[in-house]
């Protein structure tokens, strides 16, 4: 790394200033060294109102405290746990937008980024190193900041795509040799399990996945191992999905386009899965731009996309972002993956949920919480999955929605939403079981 001066954390983030926009690398390589000297360099009122801005971060985030209020503000365009209680009390807040856009926001001027601060791989002997787990958003703020500040780090896999800069592109240098945020996959219920076993039914051979980090998408990944030539397109993967990649389920070969690679813009997991995208031109890292865009998504076929919800009314509405009025995530790539695997040949867009939360209140509602936000609306979902079976909505009409809707809520909960239906509807609507609504 010759050529290549470094300066301690401290002195990298002294070229923040009051009013300034400071952008954060995301989930795994959270630039934690520099959060951690910008926060000493607000303790000490060194300036005041710096917008801190970026998709996720795994970690402390005390930039989000009370303690900081009128030196920081959290503009983050995804609820994660680090931030939640301090988005639901106000001292942080949210910019509601499709994840596919986060990077428009910032390469059209919406929002202007004054410091980028990021972490990337030791450069190669032609200058190049790579963003690694997480490219997203970051790539459009880096092209766009003022000031780049990179921390070079050795755990930083070396990935593919459009992950790679240039040390021209950086301004500033820090060296560091932390390891890298890890998230464990965590055990399966049976609950768990069992959607991921009806969803695993509608996954067809030659299908592209998408879906995410959590107990369903590795109950499902787990299913899949007699599957053929499945591929990968998506906004993120985990762990779940390399067993798929050994046993050569997942090989990419009936992708229209990037065929033979797994796509993503961030990733999140074990060390092994860093090390299995470290120089492999088996993943791209992409920008958010291509990985969401719903042109792109759409032009696989069997695309078949996995979300969730927190809730779902009894036409379809689902409530992704927030409990009522309270912010707990954020819309995400829901919609963008939705819309592109609806539009793809054979795509499948599918929500997968507990019929229940963790304190046994159903999931599946009359209508949604006062204040809950309508993430993907009626039109836009098609297949409803929960422990008790899997619906296809598409086509249906309200009133055969809310039936299909009803059949796979808990049973403890079916005859409330049934009152609820017969209430809405008219006394014309009725529910009753038969084998299509089991």
């Amino acid at each position: 790394m010759k050529n290549i001066k470094f300066v301690s954390a401290k002195e990298a983030v002294g070229v923040i200033k009051s009013n300034d926009r400071v952008h954060l690398h995301s989930v795994a390589v959270t630039p934690h060294p520099l959060i951690q000297a910008m926060c000493e360099r607000g303790r000490n009122k060194e300036f005041r109102n710096v917008r801190i801005q970026h998709i996720h971060t795994e970690g402390d985030a005390p930039y989000a405290n009370p303690e900081f209020e009128g030196i920081f503000q959290l503009e983050s365009f995804f609820v994660g746990a680090n931030v939640r209680k301090q988005t639901q009390a106000g001292y942080a807040d949210y910019i509601p937008v499709f994840l596919q856009e986060t990077q428009r926001l910032i390469r059209q001027g919406y929002l202007k980024v004054n410091v980028a601060m990021i972490q990337v791989s030791v450069p190669d002997k032609f200058g190049y190193a790579s963003l690694g787990t997480s490219v997203d958003a970051t790539l459009a703020a880096v092209e766009n900041a003022d000031t780049v500040i990179a921390i070079v780090n050795p755990n930083v896999p070396r990935a593919f795509g459009d992950a790679m800069i240039h040390i021209n592109d950086i301004d500033v240098f820090v060296e560091d040799d932390s390891e890298l945020v890890l998230a464990l996959p965590g055990p399966i219920s049976d609950t768990d399990r069992q959607i991921g076993r009806y969803v695993a039914e509608l996954v067809e051979d030659g299908a592209t996945l998408q879906m995410g980090i959590g107990a369903i998408p590795n109950a499902v990944l787990s299913m899949l191992s007699n599957h053929k030539d499945l591929g990968v397109h998506s906004e993120m993967f985990a762990d779940g999905i390399l067993p798929l990649v050994d046993k050569g389920v997942v090989n990419g070969k009936n992708k229209a386009i990037d065929k033979g690679k797994m796509v993503a813009t961030f990733l999140m997991g074990s060390k092994k899965l860093y090390q299995f995208i470290h120089d492999n031109p088996g993943v791209a890292m992409q920008d958010v731009e291509y990985t969401n865009s719903v042109n792109v998504i759409a032009q696989n076929p069997k695309v078949t996309a996995i979300n969730s919800a927190l809730q779902i009314d009894i036409t379809g509405q689902v409530c992704a972002d927030s409990i009522g009025t309270k912010f707990y995530s954020g819309v995400g790539g829901q919609i963008d993956f939705l819309r592109g695997a609806s539009l793809s040949k054979g795509g499948k867009p599918i929500i997968a949920m507990p019929s229940t939360t963790n304190k046994g209140i159903s999931k599946i509602a009359p209508i949604l919480t006062p204040g809950a936000g309508v993430v993907s609306t009626r039109a836009n979902i098609h297949w409803l999955v929960t422990e008790y079976g899997a619906v296809n909505l598409y086509g249906k009409t309200l009133q055969d929605r809310a039936k299909l809707i009803i059949s796979i809520s808990h049973p403890d909960h079916q005859a409330e939403l049934d009152k609820a239906a017969f209430e809405r509807f008219g006394s014309h609507f009725h529910f009753v079981w038969d084998e299509n609504n089991n």
